[in-house]
C-alpha cells in the first residue's frame, strides 16, 4: 500500500511538472501574440510597487521562444528529480525559492525588467546541490551529483557582466534554493528491501 501510495503521488507530481512546463509554453504564446505585452505588465522590476507582482510572475514569462527552450530542458531535468526524490515540502521549497529569490531581486536587482524561469533553475541548482551536502544520504548526493555534473557550468551565470542577462535573479534564486535546503527537512524516496520502506 506505501509503495502504491508513492507510486500515485510521484505520478502526480510528474503530471504537475508537465504541467507547469506546458504552462509556460502557453503563456509564450499569448506574450508572442500580444508583442510582448506581458513582460512590462507583469515582469519584474525591482523597487518599483507595479513590478513588485513580477516575484511570482517572473519565472512565466520569457523574450523569446529561445530563451524558453533554453530553460526548458534544465525544467524537465532538475524538476525531475525533485519529484523523483523528494517525497515533501516541495510547495515549500518552491516558495522560498520564488519567493525569497524574487524578493531579493526585487530589493537588489538592477533597473530592467525582469523575466524568465533561470531564477527558479538556479534556485532548484542550488537546492539539490545543497541538500547533497546537507542530508548526505546516498540518494541527495546522488542527484547532487547528477545535478552537478549536467549543469555545473551554470554557476558562471552567477557573475555580473553579460548583458541582457538577469544575474540577479541568477544568483538570488541559487541563494535561496541553498536557503531552503537548509531551512526545510525534506524525506526523500529509497528503495525497499525486504518489504521494508528505508524512507
Amino acid at each position: 500500500m506505501m509503495k502504491r501510495d508513492h507510486m500515485r503521488v510521484f505520478f502526480r507530481r510528474t503530471a504537475a511538472l508537465a504541467a507547469f512546463v506546458a504552462l509556460l509554453w502557453a503563456v509564450q504564446v499569448v506574450n508572442w501574440i500580444t508583442g510582448y505585452g506581458l513582460n512590462p505588465a507583469f515582469g519584474l522590476i525591482p523597487r518599483h510597487g507595479s513590478g513588485l507582482d513580477g516575484v511570482i510572475a517572473m519565472p512565466l514569462l520569457h523574450g523569446s521562444f529561445s530563451h524558453l527552450m533554453a530553460n526548458t530542458p534544465p525544467l524537465l531535468v532538475m524538476g525531475g528529480l525533485l519529484v523523483a526524490t523528494t517525497t515533501r515540502a516541495l510547495l515549500s521549497v518552491n516558495a522560498v525559492v520564488i519567493g525569497l529569490g524574487g524578493g531579493l531581486v526585487w530589493l537588489f536587482g538592477g533597473s530592467a525588467i525582469h523575466i524568465g524561469a533561470s531564477g527558479l533553475i538556479f534556485g532548484w541548482f542550488g537546492f539539490l546541490i545543497a541538500r547533497g551536502l546537507v542530508d548526505r544520504s546516498p540518494i541527495t548526493l546522488g542527484a547532487a551529483l547528477v545535478v552537478g555534473v549536467l549543469y555545473g557550468s551554470i554557476i558562471w551565470g552567477v557573475l555580473p557582466g553579460q548583458p541582457g542577462v538577469s544575474w540577479e535573479a541568477h544568483l538570488f534564486g541559487a541563494i535561496a534554493g541553498a536557503g531552503a535546503a537548509f531551512l526545510i527537512r525534506t524525506h526523500v524516496h529509497a528503495p525497499r528491501l525486504g518489504g521494508v520502506d528505508l524512507n
